[in-house]
């Protein structure tokens, strides 16, 4: 939120709550999809553990993959965003230098440990929401004194694209802003009663979330013109500076934090489940090593940054963020596919059940969203998933050998 509600408005024109909410409403499908699968299923291993439960090994480790590169990339694109307009309130550094810090910086902190890294985390999350309120404040403050223009709020459309199209397109890049709830599945094992607290949590997180971030599409949108918005990459920092009264330091101070903080949790997710995934024979041995006194995953926290440093480089948020949606959406599909197909496994425990219409929503919702996205987006998504199938046809060469 702190860096793409520019680049929606960018797809969509002044009407920045509309994608919001329209991503909100299909990320809702998918989570229910989860909400049954994981209270059926209370394992770990999520995307991957259903796709093998209903397709086969094969689906299961490149929706595994899939997860594990888009982890890859959020923190590429996160990483972009760190060294934006916010920074630029501090101090103007070269793209390549910020990136390189930055990164080492957060492999570091992972490295020493998951304990030190949730900490952080309790932290961060709190300045990062508070920072997100704050702008709902000034955008109702500059409503309220006269300087607000609520006319942007209907303005869906550009001027290369009609509504609906304009809608769907912003809603890709919006849809960045839900996605985290899928992995909120692998401690569904260490849950007393996930029948009845995970579909509360899961449900109840992305309700809030999205009300916070629509409120925040309003607040921005009647506070900044389009054409502003769209050319800052510290688009929310624009909303504080025409309010007045808050310095422009503090909220860009706190832009950094929560911009860190959501590269740092993807890091640790992406590292540990390349280590997991090593661990299990799907990928090579190496990343499996660990550091010796603190037990951190070393090898892929390295692999998982370097890889992450190499998409920095080559790539704008934009970019990154619809690459990172694609693989998501293909996960997704599987999820939503995978459920339909589980049906016909019935089990004695009671779970949660969404009526059959929706994960065939949530499947459609997919494709339709996958047609939204440029081509190029498209050919390092698919570069990105051909490594996947490759090294998925080595892992199951390898498990029908050592059977």
């Amino acid at each position: 939120m702190y860096v793409l509600v520019g680049q929606v408005a960018a797809e969509s024109g002044g009407a920045v709550w509309a994608p919001l909410l329209a991503a909100l409403c299909l990320a809702l499908l998918t989570a229910a999809s989860y909400a049954e699968l994981v209270t059926k299923y209370p394992r770990a291993g999520g995307a991957s553990h259903y796709a093998t439960l209903a397709y086969g090994p094969f689906l299961g480790f490149l929706a595994g993959f899939c997860m594990l590169a888009a982890g890859v990339v959020s923190v590429a694109a996160l990483t972009r965003g760190f060294g934006g307009d916010y920074l630029s309130e501090f101090v103007s550094l070269p793209v390549v230098l910020v990136t390189l810090v930055f990164l080492a910086a957060l492999a570091l902190l992972n490295a020493r440990g998951i304990s030190e890294s949730t900490r952080a985390n309790v932290v961060a999350t709190v300045i990062e929401v508070g920072g997100l309120l704050l702008v709902i404040g000034l955008g109702a403050w500059i409503v309220l004194r006269g300087d607000g223009d609520t006319a942007r709020l209907t303005d869906l459309g550009t001027s290369r694209e009609g509504p609906v199209a304009a809608l769907l397109s912003g809603a890709v890049l919006a849809y960045y802003s839900f996605v985290g709830f899928e992995t909120s599945v692998n401690v569904a094992e260490e849950t007393r009663d996930p029948r009845r607290s995970y579909p509360r949590a899961l449900f109840g997180a992305l309700l809030t979330a999205g009300a916070v971030y629509v409120l925040v599409g309003v607040a921005a949108a009647v506070a900044v013109p389009t054409a502003k918005l769209t050319e800052s990459s510290g688009p929310l920092l624009e909303v504080v500076r025409t309010a007045g009264g808050v310095p422009t330091e503090l909220f860009s101070a706190i832009a950094l934090v929560a911009v860190a903080n959501g590269a740092l949790l993807t890091g640790i997710m992406s590292s540990r489940l390349a280590y997991g995934m090593a661990r299990d024979g799907l990928l090579p041995r190496f990343l499996t090593k660990v550091l010796p006194g603190r037990r951190t995953p070393w090898a892929a926290i390295a692999t998982t940054t370097a890889l992450a440093l190499l998409l920095a480089l080559t790539g704008d948020v934009a970019t990154l963020a619809s690459t990172l949606v694609v693989l998501l959406l293909a996960v997704f599909f599987l999820v939503n596919t995978s459920l339909l197909v589980l049906r016909r496994d019935a089990v004695s425990r009671d779970h949660f059940r969404a009526p059959t219409l929706v994960p065939v929503l949530g499947a459609v919702s997919c494709v339709v969203l996958a047609t939204q996205i440029e081509h190029d987006v498209w050919l390092r998504a698919l570069l990105v998933m051909a490594v996947g199938a490759g090294l998925g046809v080595i892992a199951a060469v390898r498990s029908r050998r050592s059977s």
